[in-house]
């Protein structure tokens, strides 16, 4: 593991792969741990590298006092890329990971193409979180224990039957969160930095070519967030996934990182 301090708080971060592979820069979603990158590393890190940090508040990263930033975690994302020496950068961020990719799109031009799944531009035109779903993700049951705890605040993010059909898989997940999510108050002041996102006057700024993926059912952003951000996107290709839910690219994983692959080995 490497990490590198900004303001004095420390960043950890994992690099796999070739050290003369073009460099790919993988930015998780709101509470998630690196380990959500875990498959599409495996399909990258032959010929590519990637690096995968924990956000603030999340993993091995120091959970300072929020509420925080996309900005902040956009400037975390520049040090370690600073730390690490990286001078070309491909970025691909899932969820406040793709928030996190946009704005660090806007701040450096280190940043040679986006690959933005499951995420939003923010703002009022946003399609927001059902308020069902919302009210689930941020309220669990007094009496549920960690495991359980962690099944049920999930749910929302993956498609009906995904435990009965990959219980095996579920289960390890849930051993991964348990050990690299984010803290409770980490959680709490990453969610502070996706309400208060918004990078739509600034995404004509972004000049690279982007890849935007979503799933057609994502209950946590909907899909019509994809078409927002293919309106404002000068270099925007969109593909759904037809029927895919928030982690479509944990369930789909199959397509989904070999299509996130051919969109490097075209764009690197």
């Amino acid at each position: 593991m490497h990490s590198v301090t900004r303001d004095g708080v420390s960043v950890e971060y994992a690099v796999d792969g070739p050290g003369d592979g073009p460099t790919v820069l993988l930015l998780e979603g709101l509470g998630y741990g690196r380990w959500m990158w875990r498959w599409l590393t495996d399909a990258l890190a032959d010929e590519y590298e990637v690096i995968r940090p924990d956000n603030r508040g999340t993993g091995g990263s120091d959970v300072p006092e929020g509420p925080y930033t996309v900005a902040e975690m956009a400037a975390d994302a520049r040090a370690v890329l600073d730390d690490h020496g990286a001078d070309r950068v491909h970025v691909c961020g899932a969820s406040m990971g793709g928030m996190i990719a946009q704005e660090l799109a806007v701040a450096d031009d280190r940043v040679a193409s986006l690959a933005l799944l499951c995420t939003s531009p923010g703002g009022d035109d946003a399609v927001e979180t059902p308020a069902a779903v919302q009210e689930h993700i941020y309220s669990v049951p007094d009496e549920y224990g960690p495991r359980e705890r962690i099944r049920y605040l999930m749910e929302p993010a993956v498609s009906d039957g995904f435990y009965e059909r990959e219980p095996d898989l579920v289960e390890r997940i849930v051993d991964w969160r348990l050990a690299g999510d984010a803290t409770p108050a980490g959680r709490e002041a990453q969610a502070a930095a996706v309400a208060g996102f918004d990078a739509t006057d600034r995404l004509d700024e972004i000049d690279v070519p982007t890849l935007v993926l979503h799933g057609t059912d994502d209950r946590v952003l909907p899909v019509g967030n994809a078409d927002l951000l293919a309106a404002r996107l000068p270099h925007a290709t969109v593909e759904r996934v037809d029927g895919g839910p928030h982690l479509f690219f944990i369930e789909r994983r199959d397509a989904v990182n070999p299509r996130i692959r051919s969109f490097l080995d075209e764009v690197a």
